[in-house]
């Protein structure tokens, strides 16, 4: 895995796409669910430079441990790593996963980009950063440290980009 830095990250720019692939799906019913792609209506804003600072400023916390309720610095949970990285970048995010998933820019599959934060699971109950390549930067669970996992490995809930 290739280290994730704040200078990567400001060297993307706000016009980079990603080049990874990923895949993943949709279920279940009601506001969160989503379907369609990018082009039509319209135009949907790049994922912002400070979103991808976000990304970087979340790598650097690699390796620490979860812990439900974790909002660092020592161990973190999802929303608490999520909350905090964008709170570094000046974006002011609320403090769970359900609330994160009603703010910001909705954005659908087909325009996802590293930066973007993912809502997962049928119930929203976990997100993470998309980092790109089809993964996502996440505090997963109990055992596992901070790290990348599959997107593929979880259902969208819905996708958000914050400026």
């Amino acid at each position: 895995m290739a280290a994730l830095t704040v200078a990567a990250a400001l060297g993307m720019g706000a016009a980079h796409a990603d080049s990874g692939s990923a895949s993943g799906s949709s279920s279940g019913s009601g506001t969160g669910s989503f379907s369609g792609s990018a082009s039509g209506s319209a135009q949907l804003p790049l994922a912002s430079p400070r979103a991808q600072i976000a990304l970087a400023l979340a790598g650097t916390q690699t390796g620490k441990p979860y812990e439900w309720g974790g909002t660092g610095p020592d161990s973190w949970d999802c929303s608490g790593l999520v909350q905090w990285a964008f709170r570094s970048v000046g974006i002011m995010l609320p403090r769970t996963t359900w609330q994160q998933a009603e703010v910001g820019l909705e954005v659908p599959f087909g325009a996802l980009q590293p930066g973007d934060v993912i809502i997962l699971n049928d119930d929203a109950s976990h997100e993470g950063i998309y980092a790109g390549g089809g993964n996502v930067l996440n505090a997963y669970d109990w055992g596992v440290p901070v790290g990348l996992t599959p997107l593929s490995q979880f259902d969208i809930y819905t996708i958000r980009r914050f400026f």
